[in-house]
């Protein structure tokens, strides 16, 4: 057998042995699936977060502000509807978002900061009213 027959045959031979290995190999690197398998063959569900519904009507918060308890490192979900046009700030994450009579606002995000945040109607406290519409509190997680 010539040199060149021996190189090409180890040529084939890798070719071959690197094309089975990503034939053999598990598909897909999605990280979702990654972080939801904890142990091999089983996954774990993340648990879905509640959902905090504030209701603005008359310019009043509808049962009196809310009060919204979370652990850090928690997802949080506040929905803030109303029936007139406002804009409604949670201080501390500085997250702010419209909201419109039938386009409610929705604030998701991951209770990263310990403490308490106002969550505030900016119309109300420009009309000089108390523009309190819950308080989120977050404790170590």
């Amino acid at each position: 057998m010539s040199r060149n027959q021996r190189i090409g045959l180890i040529v084939a031979a890798v070719v071959v042995a690197v094309l089975a290995f990503v034939i053999a190999s598990p598909g897909g690197d999605d990280e979702a699936d990654n972080a939801a398998r904890t142990t091999p063959g089983k996954l774990t569900k993340s648990p879905t977060p509640e959902v905090t519904q504030i209701e603005i009507r008359g310019g009043e918060v509808a049962g009196g502000p809310a009060e919204i308890n979370a652990k850090k490192g928690a997802t949080v979900v506040i929905v803030v509807s109303a029936d007139a046009p406002d804009d409604i700030h949670l201080h501390g994450y500085d997250i702010e978002k419209p909201v419109e009579p039938g386009q409610p606002a929705r604030f998701t995000f991951n209770a990263n900061l310990e403490g308490e945040f106002e969550i505030e109607s900016h119309v109300a406290e420009d009309a000089g009213r108390d523009p309190l519409l819950g308080t989120l509190i977050v404790e170590p997680g």
